[in-house]
């Protein structure tokens, strides 16, 4: 696994959102950006994640920060996801690992003592010039928000 850091480039990426729109990251330029994240669509953690960013949305976008959601989950059960729980943000259905890999947030995991690999929970802050400016690896499902904004 070979994360992004504090300082590196993202190199720019498209994928579909949850209604096949195309999101790229150039889209962002000049703005905060917020890209988080999560193993899969509708589970406890993801949803308790999701669901703080939504309740704190504004505070967020005051900030200057816009949000983009990532997961390898289909563009359908990204749409369920987010008309499920009302998310005004995009969800990326990133079946193919492009973002995740270019992120480097693939990699092995342990869960109830089995080994595996899949997406590492972690929200990366990217200035309007592309940049990383924060990487939050531990991130508290429950009170996220906080955390992006501390």
């Amino acid at each position: 696994m070979n994360m992004l850091k504090v300082g590196d480039k993202v190199p720019d990426f498209s994928a579909k959102d949850q209604d096949g729109n195309t999101i790229n990251l150039s889209d962002y330029k000049g703005k905060k950006l917020v890209v988080f994240f999560y193993p899969k669509a509708n589970t406890p953690g993801c949803t308790a994640e999701a669901c703080n960013l939504r309740d704190n949305y504004k505070e967020l976008q005051d900030q200057g920060f816009e949000l983009l959601g990532v997961s390898a989950d289909s563009e359908k059960k990204q749409t369920n996801f987010r008309n499920k729980y009302e998310f005004p943000f995009p969800l990326l259905a990133d079946e193919d690992h492009t973002v995740i890999n270019t992120f480097g947030v693939w990699g092995p995991k342990k869960f109830m003592g089995k080994e595996y690999d899949g997406i590492h929970r972690t929200t990366f802050v990217i200035d309007g010039e592309g940049v990383v400016e924060n990487v939050i690896e531990k991130v508290k499902t429950k009170d996220h928000a906080a955390q992006i904004l501390a």
